[in-house]
């Protein structure tokens, strides 16, 4: 508000109070209405330019939020930037605040490394800024003078992440938003150049002839392969070569848990409709979809939540998912998303990124929310012609760190860490195809020894 908009309704305030002073009935409350007129304004009348200020910050960050969910119309492009979620503050992690005294000792290593800094001892002053992040994450000064060594070490993605960081805890923050207009246009570059990259291993994977031996070998490889690590991230101990059995044969490992034997089964059930079904369609994806995916996911462990959307209020570590009230209208915009010109026209990397970190941030189901996130995230890129790819069970402490990172409020380094798991992807099925070919790595390829027809799993 500016100081013009607050002059004509002072004087209609005075207008009124002098009526209400004139006024027989309430004469004597005229010098109390002053009074308290009177701190009321000097409360506010300081706080003017610091308003405008400010809500000049929170329009950008608003319009951030709207363009992650696709509220409001932007500029079609491929930008990584544009994506940076500064989601609503109800759904931010909720995490504690550091003590008094925690504070007080970041802020002491902040002096001490400033001092290291100005003496040029570098590496003392980095690793006392690390130590103040330590103790309060989310310290802003802390996290844009380690931005700034950073920047100067050449590490310009690092620092960025942490100048995005101190912006979504701090809006107004004026050396934050300087540094990170410096480094944001560089990071963009770096990111549409490693996108490049994956687009010209797609075109030589693509050259290879469909009917290519060695890559209908490997792909049918990967398939379990993905099953494998797709259970097993999240905890299931069933081994390669014991799911590939269960799914061949249709017939249970002994020694273990039918739970997972049916976890195993659901994730194939889901990738057979899917290639069976929604790639074979054209249109858009809907709800139903999303919800027809889960049910073969969890169908055949937990065949009464399987397919529907959870009536509980769940907590994902620090992260608290929408209440189960509000599950239809996040579910509405995220298929509104998904279908928007903005999604279609990003890069399919990134977009099949925002699609998985959207669904799997919303949380709709009790459980198999990974499973259908991961499946909906390959879902996009074969659609976009490129390859499903795997997240591997090694890589799961980066996974779960990438979407926590999403969660304080940037995105960014989790869809280099799908860009990365592409790469990977498309290296194995490239390298697979040449003459001297290789198998997958890591998984166990010895034979299921105790596995025996003996107990059906159901259909």
């Amino acid at each position: 508000m500016t100081k013009e908009n607050w002059t004509p309704r002072l004087m209609a305030a005075l207008a009124v109070l002098r009526h209400a002073s004139s006024s027989p009935l309430l004469w004597g409350w005229g010098p109390v209405l002053f009074v308290l007129l009177g701190s009321v304004l000097v409360l506010l009348l300081p706080l003017v330019g610091v308003e405008e200020q400010c809500c000049a910050r929170l329009k950008g960050i608003s319009l951030l939020h709207c363009q992650l969910w696709g509220n409001t119309p932007r500029p079609i492009g491929h930008s990584t930037s544009l994506t940076v979620p500064f989601t609503a503050l109800e759904l931010l992690p909720q995490k504690p605040k550091p003590s008094k005294e925690t504070q007080l000792e970041a802020k002491a290593a902040l002096q001490q490394a400033l001092e290291m800094k100005k003496q040029g001892k570098r590496e003392k002053a980095h690793k006392l800024l690390i130590h103040a992040l330590n103790m309060n994450p989310d310290f802003v000064d802390a996290l844009t003078e380690l931005g700034s060594i950073l920047e100067e070490e050449k590490d310009v993605v690092q620092a960025d992440h942490l100048y995005s960081k101190a912006l979504a805890i701090s809006p107004c923050n004026q050396k934050a938003l300087v540094s990170r207009d410096r480094t944001l246009p560089l990071v963009e570059e770096i990111d549409q150049r490693y996108f490049g990259i994956i687009d010209s291993k797609v075109r030589r994977l693509m050259s290879i002839p469909k009917g290519n031996s060695a890559l209908r070998r490997i792909m049918e490889e990967t398939y379990y392969h993905h099953i494998y690590h797709t259970v097993a991230i999240e905890g299931n101990t069933l081994t390669l070569s014991e799911i590939r059995h269960i799914i061949e044969t249709r017939y249970a490992v002994p020694g273990k848990s039918l739970q997972e034997q049916n976890e195993a089964i659901g994730v194939d059930a889901a990738m057979k409709y899917i290639n069976t079904t929604l790639l074979s369609r054209t249109g858009t994806i809907t709800i139903n979809d999303i919800l027809e995916i889960h049910r073969r996911v969890l169908g055949y462990a937990d065949p009464v939540e399987a397919g529907r959307f959870r009536t509980n209020q769940v907590f994902v570590g620090h992260h608290i998912p929408p209440h189960p009230s509000d599950l239809d209208r996040h579910m509405q915009e995220l298929v509104q998303w998904l279908n928007s010109e903005e999604a279609v026209h990003l890069h399919p990397v990134e977009f099949a990124a925002l699609a998985h970190y959207k669904l799997v941030y919303v949380h709709p189901f009790i459980d198999g929310n990974g499973r259908t996130s991961r499946l909906l995230m390959n879902l996009v890129l074969m659609q976009a012609s490129y390859p499903p790819i795997t997240i591997r069970k090694e890589q799961r402490a980066e996974y779960y760190a990438a979407l926590d990172t999403a969660n304080e409020g940037d995105v960014r380094p989790f869809i280099r860490f799908i860009a990365k798991c592409t790469e990977i992807t498309l290296d194995t099925l490239l390298i697979a195809t040449t003459e001297h070919a290789v198998g997958l790595p890591g998984a166990s390829s010895q034979a299921c020894l105790n596995c025996k027809r003996t107990i059906p799993a159901h259909n």
